[in-house]
């Protein structure tokens, strides 16, 4: 076994942090299964019911999406910042109520994040390109789209004269397909949709080494975890899950991406298999284990506690699941002998999938007014979360 130090700052007198390079051969003598075999069967057994339920469900999306809010809010939890649900689900629908705040906009670059790796192929976020995307540091160019006057601006696969006039170029076609490329490439985060990005080298002198720390080397950092990733492909994937887990908060790949190593974490158990109905919120189940079990200097103890995490977020699933399967059955009965155009049975999918809804948002997804959106909600009965007259807001408690 190797063992690889270095400073977990980038600076000498910081305090040093080693890596555990396991070889093929040791990692199967290392793992003490006396520890692990418990709480693994366990961990196993909790998740996979857990997902096997939501395979079959008629909430399926709307669990989905509560998660992604959830999972994205215990991320800024996990870090010491407080984040509230209710405004990361305003500031996604573009309906704040405040100015949003620095944790406020991370919590959303989480979500993002999120919903992308579950929107594209189980494979594709621990794919170098997926991871690269994820990062920020895409290849390729994004697909053409429409112009500024409906026509298709060149690409840099394109002829240039297949959409060029009679008369010339426009003077300014050059900015607006400038214009036109980054609108694509932020369409594309927003829907969450695989494209490919343009090629943005920039070395590690280039970086502005007030935001960058220049010993910090990401790239060789990020290929230590990958070559891990690849080691532990004959483990179980709840165990390899764990490994990787502990060796992403020991190695730190990413200076201001720590949390997406619990994502990428997530995505390697769809990835072999083990959830296919939904992407594990890790971190709504880390948020339970104390932070002395998550910061334990024995590794065993480590990962037991990320075992005991996985089994916690199955169980907060489970009870979410079946909250929302019961209140999904009650509002459903208050549609009978409804019209077959009655935005009804709409409503009640869209409540299932926010914590919380307000008169705005409900407008503006169902298309009706202030007066049409206050009655739908008051034949679903639902429980009203601020209790103002100006401002109301509506959930499933």
């Amino acid at each position: 076994m190797e063992k690889a130090c270095f400073s977990a700052w980038g600076f000498n007198n910081g305090p040093v942090r080693c890596a555990m390079k396991i070889s093929d051969g040791d990692m199967t003598r290392t793992i003490p299964w006396a520890e692990i075999a418990g709480p693994l069967v366990t961990a196993e057994d909790a998740i996979a019911r857990l997902d096997e339920r939501l395979s079959r469900s008629p909430v399926h999306d709307g669990f989905v999406e509560r998660f992604h809010f959830h999972d994205a809010v215990a991320v800024l939890w996990l870090e010491g910042e407080l984040v509230h649900v209710e405004d990361l689900v305003l500031h996604d629908a573009h309906m704040d109520i405040r100015t949003p705040t620095h944790e406020l906009t991370r919590a959303h670059a989480i979500l993002r994040a999120r919903r992308q790796i579950f929107g594209n192929a189980t494979d594709w976020a621990i794919g170098r390109d997926g991871m690269r995307q994820l990062i920020g540091r895409g290849g390729g160019a994004p697909p053409p789209r429409k112009g500024w006057e409906g026509k298709a601006t060149p690409g840099p696969g394109m002829d240039p004269d297949e959409t060029a006039e009679t008369d010339g170029p426009h003077p300014l076609a050059e900015e607006f397909a400038a214009i036109d490329a980054v609108l694509a490439r932020s369409s594309a985060v927003l829907e969450g949709v695989e494209v490919e990005w343009p090629v943005r080298r920039q070395t590690t002198s280039e970086r502005d080494p007030l935001v960058y720390d220049a010993d910090w080397d990401e790239p060789g950092r990020l290929n230590d975890w990958r070559t891990l990733l690849d080691r532990t492909a004959d483990l179980s994937p709840l165990l390899a899950a764990a490994v990787l887990w502990d060796a992403w908060e020991d190695i730190s790949p990413l200076q201001h991406q720590p949390w997406l190593g619990t994502l990428l974490v997530a995505a390697t158990l769809r990835q072999r298999r083990k959830t296919m109905a939904h992407l594990p919120a890790l971190n709504t189940g880390l948020r339970v284990i104390g932070r002395e079990r998550r910061r334990h200097r024995d590794r065993t103890e480590r990962w037991l506690a990320f075992l005991n995490a996985v089994a916690e977020a199955a169980a907060l699933g489970l009870k979410e699941h079946d909250r929302l399967v019961m209140a999904r059955e009650q509002m459903l009965r208050r549609t009978r002998n409804r019209r077959g155009n009655s935005k009804l049975p709409q409503l009640i999918d869209y409540v299932l999938s926010r914590p919380l809804v307000s008169s705005a948002m409900i407008e503006k997804e169902l298309g009706l007014t202030t007066r049409g959106a206050l009655n739908l909600v008051s034949e679903l009965n639902l429980r009203e979360v601020t209790g103002r007259g100006r401002y109301r807001a509506w959930g499933i408690f």
